[in-house]
């Protein structure tokens, strides 16, 4: 999914009009809903993704849930970090594979982001 495709995504799925937030490659999303003015957005994301994404079987950072989007194609995922969630596109998976296998795949896509952290977007709310 391209960088803008992928934030339009996300400003689709976040609810709450002053929460800013920062997208990776692989689409997962850290919010941040009340940074502070000096804040680097896209730093503190890093630092919250660097502990919270990359999965360790067997611990709470391997457990996840899904969530079926409601107005529009496809599912978030998430973790042992309220803040941090991935979105799984329809085109990912198969509808008829039901969500564990969703969500194994959004685990894998936030553990891909956990490990190489880059970031594609960030979207500043702060006024």
């Amino acid at each position: 999914m391209a960088e803008h495709e992928l934030a339009a995504v996300w400003r689709r799925i976040i609810r709450g009009e002053g929460k800013s937030w920062v997208a990776f490659a692989h689409g997962t999303c850290v919010v941040l809903p009340a940074p502070r003015p000096r804040d680097d957005l896209a730093k503190r994301a890093i630092d919250i993704l660097r502990e919270y994404g990359p999965v360790h079987p067997g611990s709470p950072a391997g457990d996840f849930g899904t969530i079926e989007l409601e107005d529009g194609p496809g599912w978030v995922v998430w973790g042992h970090h309220n803040d941090v969630l991935t979105y799984v596109g329809p085109d990912e998976v198969d509808d008829d594979d039901g969500d564990l296998a969703i969500g194994l795949h959004g685990r894998g896509k936030r553990d891909s982001d956990g490990h190489e952290l880059t970031v594609v977007h960030v979207e500043d709310k702060r006024s």
